[in-house]
C-alpha cells in the first residue's frame, strides 16, 4: 500500500487553492467537477501524485462552512528554515498560530499555520 492523499472540506474553494498554492508553494496538480453531485475536487501538492502524497481539497456547492469537531489534529510539513518559511507566510497574508520554536520537553522547532477553514498545518524543521 500506499498513502495518497488527506482529504479536506473546504467552504471557499478560491481561498483555500490561492492559500495552498501561493503562500505555501504547493501547486495544483488536478482538478474534476461534477456537476451532477455539485463538487469539485482540488489536488495539490509539492510533486506530482504519482511520486508523493497530496492534498485533496472538497468543495462542496452548497455547503459554505463545516464543523471541524475534535478528533482531526493537523497535516505536517517539513522545510529546511521554519523561521523564514513563517516570516513569508505572514507576509504574504496567511496565520502563523504558533510562532516558531522548540516543541515543549524536546529540541525539534516546529511552528503551526491556520489554512483559510483553520485546519492545522504543522511546520517541522528539517535536519
Amino acid at each position: 500500500m500506499k498513502f495518497l492523499h488527506t482529504m479536506l472540506r473546504v467552504a471557499d474553494l478560491d481561498k483555500s487553492i490561492e492559500f495552498y498554492t501561493k503562500v505555501l508553494g504547493m501547486k495544483e496538480l488536478e482538478r474534476h467537477e461534477n456537476t451532477e453531485y455539485r463538487y469539485t475536487l482540488v489536488f495539490v501538492g509539492f510533486d506530482d501524485k504519482s511520486s508523493s502524497t497530496t492534498i485533496e481539497l472538497t468543495y462542496n456547492w452548497d455547503t459554505d462552512a463545516y464543523d471541524h469537531g475534535n478528533a482531526f489534529g493537523h497535516i505536517a510539513l517539513g522545510a529546511d528554515d521554519i523561521y523564514a518559511a513563517c516570516d513569508k507566510i505572514k507576509a504574504l497574508g496567511g496565520n502563523v498560530s504558533r510562532e516558531p520554536g522548540p516543541v515543549k520537553g524536546g529540541e525539534t522547532h516546529i511552528a503551526f499555520v491556520k489554512d483559510p477553514d483553520g485546519y492545522a498545518i504543522e511546520l517541522i524543521q528539517l535536519g
